[in-house]
């Protein structure tokens, strides 16, 4: 990027990275929307939903990085541009139908992200 910021989300909320992989659709994608704004690990036992939380959603097709053999990662379980940039379009437009207040980061951007996290939760959701 060139050092500007294109999404940004302030206060309690979820950063979410987005990998897609051969076999997601329109399905998938909304089933992540729904588990992700209903999901209930910000303070309090609450989600996204009880208290308006925004999401921060970025492409990560390196989370589908396969590293069990050699030193370099293989990318093949990755879906490719074209196949994976609507299904990440489908999961924030669907997230904002839910009614959740959305930034995105830029597809295919060599990005810079930065996370505040606050208490001990990481999760890998696979829908």
């Amino acid at each position: 990027m060139d050092g500007r910021v294109v999404g940004a989300i302030e206060g309690p909320g979820l950063l979410v990275l987005v990998g897609v992989t051969h076999d997601d659709g329109a399905e998938s994608a909304r089933r992540l929307a729904s588990k992700l704004w209903g999901l209930r690990i910000l303070e309090g036992e609450k989600s996204c939903s009880d208290l308006t939380a925004p999401l921060l959603v970025v492409s990560q097709f390196t989370l589908y990085g396969d590293a069990r053999k050699g030193r370099r990662p293989s990318w093949t379980a990755a879906a490719p541009g074209p196949v994976a940039e609507p299904l990440v379009d489908a999961v924030v437009r669907e997230l904002r139908e839910l009614g959740a207040k959305v930034e995105t980061g830029e597809f295919g951007a060599d990005m810079k992200v930065a996370l505040v996290n606050d208490g001990p939760i990481t999760l890998i959701l696979d829908v």
